[in-house]
């Protein structure tokens, strides 16, 4: 189990913390064998709580944290300045873990952050990279490109179950680890909150809760919410522990989870000698029976992992975006053209060359040239044909975001194969992206020229259509 440290925030609203204090509470987690704390950049004071803990422990913590950059450009110099002050705060020559969190994928500068990443852990300024609310389909991109990823910190309860699906088969094809938050769901999962009426939105305090009370209303409603809560109960008392140290167990034995992370109040809250008895705690088949029975009856938390950041439904605090980011900067620079055009430009050496652009509008249309899975000198995905396509439907996206047009805008595509074994993941990404637009399409097997490219896509779109 790893201790969280994002309270640290919310508990700052109401006033600044005693960050030398919060430390010594901090060391009673360590004392009792605690030693993994989560934090963040933006989690408040907490890199610095951390630090100064980790001063009084040489050697004895692991401190994990992360970077939520704002959406667009950075440059190797905005990286290392943001792992520098992190470095300061954590008073330390290394991160132990540094999880990555990109806001949108149809802005490839996400992939320039990563890559800079990379070689601040070549460096050895990073001991690990993981990365934090990526979906199934983005992991498996970053993989395939050879970024050495080791976690992936996502939502994963007995209420959120999404990581469970695809996200767990990447994660058994790569080695690479699950690190669940959201267990306890902001505490809704507790007694606390057994046969409690909804307390409405006005009826929650702690962000924790606000978020997490509309994954309850994405679930089915607080109706819902009861039967859970009521198997929780069940086999916490067949086996004489807490509804928490259920609902950890429950999510600590599913296939790729390497840790949960219980959340700190520290210096307020403290829940030590519970989350001890997790370790100890067995469930047995009838157990599993019991919750899997009360999961099922849920509807499940649309989306894959980290969608809640990234499109409606926005299931956070606030129920959107607004107290995470302001407006974000087109993904591709926009140019007036001939004729009232106007045109995208991806940067690749042979727009300029061969004079053409990413993507083109008149009017309410926007067509997209044929697109490969470039990113200035690099080939993204590997040799991997449906992580390729993915990457290249995230171009496609954002050159159409940058004329005003979204992917449900695009009423038809064309996909050039130059291996016909390819076809069937090329196809079925394809289908993952657009199954609920449905544009018209035509899929051949054509020689693409360039090195290493499995897949060629070209869009038409119609804008409001």
């Amino acid at each position: 189990m790893l201790t969280g440290l994002w309270q640290i925030a919310d508990l700052e609203r109401e006033g600044p913390i005693d960050v030398d204090a919060a430390s010594v509470a901090m060391g009673a987690y360590a004392e009792a064998g605690f030693t993994t704390f989560d934090m963040a950049d933006h989690y408040g004071s907490a890199e610095d709580i951390a630090g100064v803990c980790a001063t009084r422990r040489p050697g004895d913590l692991q401190l994990l944290t992360k970077w939520t950059p704002e959406p667009g450009a950075h440059t190797r110099a905005t990286v290392r300045e943001a792992v520098g002050r992190s470095l300061d705060r954590l008073r330390a020559d290394a991160i132990d873990l540094l999880q990555f969190h990109a806001w949108r994928y149809s802005d490839p500068d996400w992939l320039d952050c990563l890559f800079a990443l990379q070689e601040l852990k070549d460096e050895g300024l990073i001991h690990h990279l993981g990365l934090t609310n990526f979906d199934a389909v983005h992991l498996d991109m970053v993989l395939n490109t050879g970024i050495e990823v080791v976690s992936n910190q996502v939502s994963f309860s007995l209420l959120d179950g999404r990581a469970a699906g695809a996200m767990t088969e990447v994660c058994r094809k790569h080695g690479v680890h699950l690190l669940a938050y959201g267990t306890l769901a902001g505490g809704l999962l507790t007694e606390r909150w057994l046969g409690a009426e909804d307390p409405g939105p006005e009826g929650v305090k702690t962000w924790s809760e606000m978020k997490y009370r509309r994954f309850v209303e994405a679930a089915g409603g607080w109706d819902r919410l009861h039967p859970l809560l009521a198997a929780i109960r069940a086999v916490a008392e067949r086996h004489g522990v807490s509804m928490a140290n259920v609902a950890s167990r429950a999510v600590l034995d599913r296939p790729a989870v390497a840790g949960v992370i219980i959340g700190a109040r520290l210096g307020l809250s403290e829940h030590i000698a519970d989350n001890l008895r997790v370790e100890s705690l067995r469930l047995d088949a009838e157990d599993r029976d019991i919750l899997a029975a009360a999961c099922g009856a849920l509807d499940p938390i649309p989306g894959d992992c980290g969608d809640e950041y990234r499109r409606p439904p926005y299931l956070t605090a606030a129920g959107d975006l607004s107290h995470h980011l302001g407006e974000s900067p087109s993904p591709y620079p926009v140019r007036a053209g001939v004729g009232g055009r106007t045109r995208a430009d991806s940067g690749t050496v042979w727009e300029e060359a061969a004079g053409f652009s990413r993507a083109v509008r008149m009017g309410e249309h926007i067509a997209v040239s044929g697109t490969t899975a470039t990113h200035g000198d690099r080939l993204i995905g590997g040799d991997d044909p449906a992580a390729q396509t993915h990457f290249v439907i995230d171009k496609i996206e954002g050159a159409l975001e940058a004329l005003g047009g979204t992917l449900e805008d695009v009423y038809r595509t064309r996909i050039f194969i130059p291996k016909l074994a390819d076809w069937e993941p090329v196809a079925r990404a394809h289908g993952q992206r657009f199954g609920a637009i449905r544009p018209a399409n035509t899929l051949v097997q054509a020689g693409l020229i360039g090195s290493g490219y499995l897949v060629e896509i070209e869009a038409e779109a119609r804008v409001g259509s």
